[in-house]
């Protein structure tokens, strides 16, 4: 169970999170060594904090969760969090310029983040599968390997669906083995959670983290 935890960005990105929800889930991030705590930008310095003596990570999301946010605030939110202590970055593609085919702008979108984050942060694309026709799913992911992210991610878990499977195994064919693949949103147990690996995620996001590795079944819908 400790390789599956080690897959595990155990999350809380609900708006009513309160500092001490946040802590707590940094002590479970660290009991079970989940491989980071996926927390809202203004709990990042109190994660850090908490965190800093420990092998796991602080994650954060930026233009979240709509995507439709301006490129240039997505990238000082990015360099601000990474400055208090965020090594992981899961930024929301501008959904509504994809949808329009401006491939350039979705692009430049997701470069500005990548080049704030230098190499500092890992950065995940997240491309909000459930809002996204199969052709948008393959050139969201196709532009996120030339923007140079180091992972593709499935969902926010706030836009009324998540990660499915072959969701996950289109993203995984479209970027084969250049990018990284993170499977999020509804991944409440741990027969879903392996599903999910078998279909080729490398990172699962889950407020569900601590039941899965406790054999059980989580309420979330992230």
């Amino acid at each position: 169970m400790s390789s599956l935890a080690s897959m595990i960005d155990h999350t809380l990105l609900k708006p009513e999170s309160t500092l001490e929800q946040v802590l707590q889930l940094c002590e479970e991030a660290e009991t079970h060594q989940f491989a980071s705590v996926c927390i809202n930008p203004s709990m990042v310095p109190a994660a850090y904090e908490a965190l800093k003596d420990t092998k796991v990570k602080v994650c954060t999301v930026i233009g979240f969760p709509l995507g439709a946010t301006l490129t240039s605030v997505k990238a000082f939110e990015a360099e601000k969090a990474i400055a208090e202590g965020a090594s992981e970055i899961d930024m929301v593609i501008n959904i509504g310029a994809l949808k329009s085919g401006k491939e350039k702008d979705v692009r430049s979108d997701m470069e500005a983040v990548v080049q704030a984050a230098s190499d500092k942060a890992l950065v995940k694309v997240i491309i909000e599968t459930v809002l996204l026709t199969e052709k948008e799913k393959e050139k969201a992911c196709s532009l996120a390997v030339q923007a140079g992210a180091d992972f593709v991610k499935t969902s926010t878990g706030f836009a009324g669906g998540g990660a499915t499977l072959e969701d996950v195994k289109l993203m995984k064919r479209v970027v084969g083995g250049q990018v990284k693949v993170k499977a999020s949103g509804g991944v409440k147990d741990e027969q879903t959670a392996l599903a999910m690996i078998e279909a080729g995620a490398d990172r699962l996001g889950t407020s569900s983290g601590t039941a899965i590795v406790s054999g059980q079944t989580g309420t979330s819908s992230y």
